[in-house]
């Protein structure tokens, strides 16, 4: 649970803080020592917090801790506001450009027709240009299980097929249960 706190930063603006950020502006700031830069870059050195809130203050800014690890922390002189929406701008413009792998699963049955195959193969070609992980699934329902054998020769020639898009399998053809699995990844062929 976030401990959510309304405090008054300056003037009349009200800011919600959690309580991971409430020690880091401000008076919140806990050390006795800041390693201080102000709003025009320039570099303090190290300086009693009680001095730089003073700075701040004349400045009419706010005093953050923009690297609450270092020994003594380092503090800024800056907005605060505009401060945590350039951090949050920059962290979703990260969000967007990292790609989540996802598994896709390519599924089919050991009696398929040569169509329905190159459907899947199509498929699964697709997924793995997209640097997503396949996963394929030859199922086998009732009494197929005996002739598992036939899954397998299918799963192996589904790997062999598609080699050039994905020679990285990551697992496998592997009877699970009633099926047989095989797990591929995407990577360029040497």
């Amino acid at each position: 649970m976030i401990n959510l706190k309304c405090t008054k930063i300056r003037r009349n603006t009200i800011v919600k803080e959690d309580s991971k950020t409430r020690e880091l502006v401000n008076e919140g700031i806990g050390a006795r020592e800041v390693r201080l830069i102000d709003d025009e870059g320039k570099n303090h050195g190290v300086v009693p917090t009680n001095k730089a809130l003073e700075l701040a203050k004349e400045k009419d800014l706010d005093l953050v801790v923009v690297s609450p690890n270092q020994a003594p922390p380092v503090a800024k002189i800056i907005d605060w506001g505009k401060y945590k929406y350039e951090t949050e701008k920059r962290a979703k413009e990260a969000r967007k450009k990292q790609h989540v792998v996802e598994v896709k699963e390519v599924k089919m049955r050991y009696k398929i027709d040569t169509h329905d195959y190159d459907v899947r193969m199509k498929a699964a070609r697709k997924f793995l240009a997209q640097q997503n992980k396949v996963k394929l699934v030859v199922m086998l329902r009732g009494r197929e299980i005996q002739h598992n054998k036939l899954a397998f020769d299918l799963a192996n020639k589904f790997l062999e097929d598609i080699q050039d898009i994905a020679p990285v399998v990551e697992r496998r053809p592997m009877l699970e249960g009633k099926n047989v699995v095989a797990i591929l990844a995407p990577g360029q062929a040497k």
